[in-house]
């Protein structure tokens, strides 16, 4: 067991001079870091962007933490690291996420009720307000109140990809990806994916470079490609109306070859490259340049 104590360390002294070490240096942290992601916050207002997509039907006499204030709490924490909600139960104690937040009282000196006393920050059963409701649901409901609206992420997303540019750009790649979210319990619509080798989620994700323009969440029991049709419909129309004369170009592996997805990009001119997933056929036709490059 680690044994603390309080009193001052005094060794011997160089000269007249007395050499004094003590162990209450106040609050200390490692993540100090992250207000470099407050500056940029600051700057660009992306988090209080994001937390406008949520409606809250909260009594405002009862609220002490925003729906921006959640909001910045659980991506800030996932900047650092912490990716659980349940985390925050220990991480609410924390004065500099705390300041990150923009909490005025960030040692929570200052609670309503005296339970709260010394936490600045939500507690997780909080955080899940603004993670597990939904918009039909979120008016009626005794906790979950706070309800995403994801057609207006969605929008948001686009439009901090057009405010990175400051010209339309010659050519946009639009790479799609599917992926495993591994699962350690027995979570809702959990599935074995034999690819994968073992129990998953498969969101969807579209990026054009370093920009995220979609993510869904989705079982992993379907196709890989389940959804790029629509994610594409969405996306295209926006480009095509913010920049008329950039060339599009939908990237992806052997999972997105399916013939939906190339008839609607060729019917509206859009370049595609896609993977082929290795055949008896495909291997004769492509053997002699096999041979050639290996």
């Amino acid at each position: 067991m680690t044994e603390c104590t309080s009193r001052p360390l005094t060794t011997q002294a160089p000269g007249r001079r007395i050499f004094d070490a003590r162990f209450n240096g106040g609050d200390i942290t490692s993540d100090a870091g992250a207000l470099l992601l407050r500056c940029v916050e600051e700057r660009r207002q992306v988090l209080s962007r994001f937390a406008a997509c949520f409606r809250d039907h909260r009594d405002p006499a009862r609220i002490e933490h925003t729906v921006e204030q959640l909001v910045s709490q659980r991506v800030f924490a996932l900047a650092l690291g912490y990716e659980d909600v349940n985390d925050h139960d220990t991480l609410r104690l924390d004065p500099l996420l705390a300041a990150l937040v923009g909490k005025a009282d960030p040692k929570g000196a200052r609670r309503q009720r005296a339970r709260d006393e010394g936490k600045g920050l939500a507690a997780s059963s909080t955080l899940d307000r603004i993670e597990l409701a939904h918009p039909d649901i979120a008016p009626d409901d005794r906790y979950k109140r706070i309800a995403l609206e994801g057609g207006e992420v969605d929008d948001l997303f686009m439009t901090l990809f057009f405010e990175a540019h400051d010209e339309a750009p010659k050519e946009v790649i639009l790479d799609f990806d599917a992926t495993d979210d591994r699962l350690h319990g027995k979570q809702q619509g959990r599935f074995y994916h034999g690819y994968y080798g073992h129990y998953c989620y498969m969101p969807l994700y579209v990026f054009a470079g370093d920009h995220l323009l979609g993510a869904r969440l989705r079982t992993a029991d379907r196709d890989g490609a389940d959804g790029t049709l629509d994610e594409l419909k969405r996306i295209v129309p926006r480009i095509r109306e913010a920049w008329p004369k950039t060339r599009i170009n939908v990237r992806g592996d052997s999972s997105f070859c399916r013939e939906e997805l190339m008839a609607w990009c060729e019917d509206r001119n859009v370049e595609y490259v896609l993977g082929l997933a290795k055949n008896k056929r495909l291997v004769r036709m492509v053997d002699g340049d096999l041979e050639k490059r290996g």
